[in-house]
């Protein structure tokens, strides 16, 4: 187990640029950098500066982890550069940057199914809820285009990660893994989005762990409120995510899988505000739209919010902030070694 840091995310990432911010995760005594699409590392794909970066992180003897895009046709044409690097073509696109992956050895790849629209309120912030289409004809869609990658992840032998994102379950997730199988297909556990969709932590840990590559680690408060309940990411080890719980389950699975912090970038970095969000788990038709979600399950986040809100009053946890607070390089890197510091532990109680 090797644990390191998100490369869009990590302070100073585009200042310093890809080889310079997988210095700043060594300096931070880290061990390894995750960009979340190679366009991020070159946005030409050059072979060259690819294999500098590559070169770089080996020397430091640092895991280097990437990935292509979004596999949602509804939502490309909200990151263009994925059509642009096909010449037009987006599935050609999608090809010379799994190409170029396999010739410097990422093997293990992200996709992400939407992107978080965190300007907009309670539902609207997930493509789930779009209202032009419905989810159900964008899985279609997603199922459709997977069917084309995965020929192509086949011959380069080469795993496609699916993130268990904002706006997908993890059922939907495991659905498509058994349409298409494990070979060329995989997931990447982000330990807090599942909150988003009423998704208990371990339950979900459970679920995808065998099938776990690449993970995303992050914490949050949830906390019950008017309309439902509140949410806001925290450093692991200050939310309502059991650590020692969650990554026994997907280390037993995987135990070579590389543990990736994803932080909250400094405010003067950030596309989004930092703010808490509602999530609408009372109501009927925000209900209707998981039909996965069991009466279990339901009753264990709930048991799970309480005892969060039990924490607060006691004065061992810290309430949701409403609207934003200072936070600057410093408090930025700050909470990326609380976070460190608490999966060691956690890690560190499994041995």
């Amino acid at each position: 187990m090797r644990l390191g840091i998100d490369g869009r995310k990590i302070p100073e990432a585009r200042k310093r640029g890809p080889i310079g911010s997988i210095e700043h995760a060594a300096e931070l005594g880290l061990e390894g950098t995750f960009f979340r699409t190679v366009l991020e590392m070159s946005p030409s794909l050059d072979s060259g500066e690819l294999r500098a970066i590559r070169q770089r992180s080996d020397e430091l003897g640092m895991y280097l982890e990437t990935g292509l895009g979004k596999i949602n046709p509804y939502a490309t044409p909200e990151t263009p550069e994925l059509r642009q690097i096909g010449d037009g073509d987006i599935l050609l696109g999608f090809r010379r940057m799994m190409e170029i992956c396999a010739e410097i050895d990422c093997r293990e790849l992200w996709v992400g199914t939407a992107s978080s629209k965190g300007i907009y309120p309670r539902r609207w912030s997930v493509d789930r809820f779009r209202t032009d289409v419905s989810w159900d004809d964008q899985m279609v869609a997603i199922e459709k285009f997977l069917g084309k990658l995965v020929p192509i992840a086949l011959d380069l032998g080469i795993h496609i990660n699916i993130e268990t994102h904002e706006e997908i379950t993890s059922f939907e997730i495991l659905r498509l893994l058994e349409t298409f199988g494990t070979d060329a297909l995989g997931v990447v556990y982000d330990s807090s989005n599942g909150l988003q969709r009423c998704e208990h932590p371990v339950m979900a840990a459970r679920r995808v762990a065998p099938y776990v590559r690449q993970t995303h680690l992050k914490d949050a408060a949830v906390v019950p409120a008017e309309g439902g309940a509140l949410m806001q990411f925290r450093p692991c080890g200050q939310g309502v995510i059991d650590f020692r719980a969650v990554l026994a389950i997907v280390l037993a699975a995987n135990p070579d899988v590389n543990l990736t912090i994803e932080n909250e970038e400094p405010s003067e970095e950030r596309e989004k505000p930092y703010a808490a969000r509602l999530l609408e788990i009372h109501d009927e038709s925000w209900l209707s739209a998981h039909p996965d979600l069991t009466l279990t399950e339901y009753a264990a986040y709930t048991s799970m919010m309480m005892a969060f809100q039990a924490r607060i009053a006691s004065g061992t946890a810290c309430d949701i902030m409403r609207g934003t607070r200072p936070f600057g390089y410093a408090e930025a890197i700050a909470d990326i070694m609380r976070s460190a510091d608490h999966i060691r532990e956690a890690c560190g109680a499994l041995s």
